[in-house]
């Protein structure tokens, strides 16, 4: 019998002799086998619990602490001259850089002092006059004196003489009296600093006539020592009385506060202050009250007009409790901070907070001496969640 070639269309002997797999089959035993293995990984993540949420924490410890208030400060000059003519002349000369700074006694303005030196001259030789018209009015009465003792002059005649005297001597006292006049007037010609400090724009130029009715020459302004003006509300007021009659809140001693002045780059100014004044009523347009400090300005930094910040210091808060403002959030049902327990769990802790001081919260109510507050990585926290604690510090050393 001839040997039949293969085709290769043709199905094979095992493909006649085999049935056909079940594809349902292999499906449902491809399920059965992911099932298991999930539910083998589901156990398993089950069985793991995350490590505890690390967290730093200050330590509540009540302490007396500085009480620093703020305000807007105005520079204004200690004492201000107003450099004006005491006598009326052509203005010679001015002796100085308008706008510089000068020391007490140094020359200002020169008036024309020709017709006052004239007028002195004029005034001594009047004098001199008057003085030799006394001195034969006193020979005079040295001679009818005798002469009236002998009888030889009447008494008329004596007092007449005793009269011409006493009239020079009245006329050598005027005299005198314009002498002096004239010499100050002299002297006003020269107008010298009264004071060390700041001149401004002179109003008049050389050959001008001034007088002492016109306006002032220049404006003299100290500015060392310098004034600090700033004004605090009636209600910031209201409020320091309350905490001090709670005994939260100390003055100093006779109100002995100081000042430290900020400035507009944010420096701090390197000298202290002294409040020195404080007014006694308040401003009814403004509903403040005006206080003023006075300052050493050596070095001319601070010039009137400028604005500066101004830290009143020298108040206490006995027994405060200070958070930092990064561990105070916010709720619909108030402000809290998250306390850790002793099973180190986070606890919501509500607060009453008071004023800032610095960047903390100085708090009221809610907390107490050797309370954990948590001060970072608030964020993340929920109540009941367990943490592991990896910095304490203290109040003076958490901000």
């Amino acid at each position: 019998m001839p040997l039949k070639v293969f085709d290769p269309k043709e199905k094979s002997l095992r493909e006649i002799l085999m049935p056909k797999k079940n594809c349902f089959f292999d499906y449902f035993c491809f399920f059965l086998a992911s099932l298991f293995l999930s539910s083998c990984e589901k156990e398993k993540t089950m069985n793991f619990q995350a490590p505890p949420t690390e967290v730093s924490i200050q330590i509540v410890e009540p302490k007396t602490v500085p009480a620093v208030f703020e305000f807007v400060g105005i520079a204004q000059s200690s004492h201000v001259v107003e450099i004006r003519a005491r006598i009326e002349g052509y203005l010679d000369k001015i002796a100085y850089t308008e706008g510089s700074f000068v020391q007490k006694g140094n020359l200002l303005f020169q008036i024309d002092p020709r017709p006052f030196e004239a007028a002195l001259e004029k005034a001594t030789a009047q004098l001199a006059r008057e003085e030799a018209v006394l001195w034969d009015a006193k020979r005079a009465v040295d001679r009818y004196k005798p002469l009236y003792e002998k009888k030889a002059a009447s008494l008329r005649d004596l007092d007449n003489a005793i009269a011409r005297q006493l009239s020079s001597e009245a006329d050598v006292q005027a005299a005198k009296a314009q002498l002096k006049e004239a010499d100050i007037n002299l002297g006003y010609t020269t107008i010298y600093a009264p004071v060390s400090g700041q001149v401004g724009q002179a109003n008049y130029r050389e050959g001008a006539l001034i007088a002492p009715t016109e306006d002032q020459l220049a404006t003299l302004s100290v500015i060392d020592p310098i004034w600090i003006n700033f004004s605090i509300s009636e209600g910031d007021i209201l409020r320091s009385q309350k905490s001090i009659s709670q005994g939260k809140l100390h003055f100093p001693a006779y109100d002995n506060f100081t000042i430290q002045v900020i400035l507009a780059d944010q420096t701090v100014f390197p000298e202290i202050g002294k409040v020195n004044f404080s007014s006694p009523t308040y401003d009814q347009k403004t509903g403040t009250m005006m206080v003023r400090a006075v300052l050493p300005n050596p070095k001319n930094i601070l010039r009137p007009g400028q604005f500066v910040r101004v830290q009143l210091l020298g108040a206490t808060r006995p027994n405060a409790i200070l958070v930092p403002q990064k561990a105070v959030l916010q709720s619909q049902k108030g402000m809290f901070v998250f306390l850790v327990n002793k099973d180190d769990e986070v606890v919501m802790q509500p607060i009453e907070p008071g004023v800032w001081d610095q960047q903390n919260w100085i708090i009221d109510a809610g907390l107490k001496a050797g309370d954990q507050v948590v001060v970072d990585g608030v964020n993340k926290l929920r109540p009941g969640m367990k943490v592991s604690i990896k910095k304490k510090f203290f109040a003076e050393k958490a901000s």
